[in-house]
């Protein structure tokens, strides 16, 4: 399936549908217009890759029909309710209902644009899960799936065998995009517990009220899950951004762990990716909560450090794409094999992977290079530590001047073949060459 989450918009009104579509298409989303839920309904199955925005007046099936149907077909479907000022109370009885949220017209862009995000990002790791569980059955297939024979991958399948025996509760740390999740269903896959339930629960998506709720319960007549605490019992509970939680919830949680005493019913596995510089999951979490949840702790290596295993993987993905896309995989050079590995990968092996994705689409067109691609993908960097404690801008920035500096060498200082094969417009190149000290006259001849 392609990486980019859908949104479908649902309205009947024709100038609505497109300005909430432009809007979002500028924002980056790959989106699709719908005048009535009947006609929505045609394509949005239980598996549909991505999310909805639609209003709740329509004529024919109205949203509050359209959002039951949807949550009769899959509950987890994040749905964006748009109402107008009347409607609010219609609003608060959907999202009981199951809607994600809801925007009240005249709506702020940035809030759509805010929600759309939130919600894509929890569509994606439902839909990752499912997958997931889908191709996954049992502890061998899943731990084919962590591709690498690199030291640390070999010490980390190491790692997840040994601890997938014992019974204590896990704390699993990495950067971003690094595999974190797979390493917990591995964990669960190949222990004690692999027939039973495994719940994956995102701190950081739900509000603390929603979130104490959906971990603890109490259950109300309505409601068709279990909390997830009582959902997962006996098996594993994960849960992802567990940094995220707040001091009311890190002491419920640290409550249910006492309660169930040791060894444990139902094991928890944390995921932290936290990155912010001078804070770490220890300085997040309070300690008597951190110590039971660290017990044991396994550290996803970052992509950086996992050598030939990112020609392998980048190989891998090509051939996947390629085979999605109908056409033939790109053929990657010695040049273009050492700018991969020598790359730093701020997001790991998710962004090998749309890097892998894009690359077989610019070789379907004839356009572009895997440097060109590589260099796009720092532009919005956010200012994060990596793992080993240095700045992952230095990380970037070392491999920015190191490629623009080789290509001005293999050009010859001809500005427009670096140009051309960066993908980077004059101005561009110009503020980079100046920022890291380069000058064309030091190439010509």
């Amino acid at each position: 399936m392609p990486s980019a989450m859908k949104i479908a918009i649902v309205d009947d009104e024709k100038d609505m549908r497109q300005s909430i579509s432009q809007w979002l298409a500028l924002s980056g989303y790959d989106t699709e217009a719908f005048p009535s839920a009947e006609e929505a309904l045609k394509v949005l199955g239980p598996d549909y890759p991505g999310i909805v925005v639609t209003d709740i007046r329509m004529p024919g099936m109205d949203g509050m029909q359209f959002l039951k149907k949807l949550m009769g077909t899959d509950s987890s479907l994040p749905v964006i309710m748009i109402t107008g000022h009347g409607d609010v109370p219609m609003a608060v009885e959907a999202m009981r209902i199951g809607a994600y949220d809801f925007l009240e017209k005249p709506f702020n862009p940035d809030r759509m644009n805010e929600l759309a995000k939130k919600a894509t990002n929890a569509r994606r790791m439902t839909l990752d899960s499912r997958a997931l569980r889908r191709e996954l059955s049992d502890g061998g297939q899943l731990m084919k799936k962590l591709i690498g024979a690199s030291p640390v991958m070999e010490r980390l399948k190491e790692d997840i065998l040994d601890l997938g025996q014992a019974d204590g509760h896990v704390l699993i740390e990495g950067e971003t995009g690094t595999g974190k999740t797979l390493v917990a269903h591995a964990l669960h896959a190949v222990g004690s517990r692999a027939g039973k339930k495994f719940v994956l629960l995102s701190c950081a998506a739900l509000e603390e009220d929603a979130l104490i709720k959906r971990l603890f319960g109490p259950m109300q007549p309505e409601d068709s899950q279990l909390p997830a605490v009582e959902e997962a019992r006996g098996g594993t509970l994960v849960l992802e951004d567990v940094d995220a939680l707040s001091d009311a919830v890190q002491s419920r949680l640290l409550t249910f762990i006492n309660d169930e005493g040791a060894p444990p019913e139902t094991r928890i596995v944390a995921i932290s990716n936290m990155q912010e510089q001078d804070r770490t999951c220890e300085d997040a979490l309070r300690p008597d909560l951190f110590y039971r949840l660290g017990s044991l702790r396994i550290t996803v290596p970052p992509l950086r450090q996992r050598g030939e295993d990112i020609l392998t993987l980048f190989t891998r993905f090509a051939d996947q794409f390629a085979d999605d896309y109908g056409c033939d995989a790109p053929q990657v050079s010695a040049q273009e094999a050492a700018q991969l590995l020598q790359a730093p990968w701020p997001g790991n092996v998710r962004q090998l992977f749309n890097v892998a994705e894009r690359a077989v689409l610019q070789s379907r067109r004839g356009s572009g290079t895997i440097a060109s691609l590589l260099i796009s993908d720092h532009q919005e960097m956010q200012p994060v530590m990596t793992t080993e404690g240095k700045p992952l801008k230095e990380y970037v920035e070392a491999f920015e001047r190191m490629l623009i500096d080789n290509t001005m060498r293999r050009h010859k200082g001809s500005i427009a073949s670096v140009m051309d094969e960066l993908c980077l417009p004059r101005r561009t190149l110009n503020e980079k060459m100046a920022k890291y000290g380069l000058q064309r006259s030091d190439y010509l001849g």
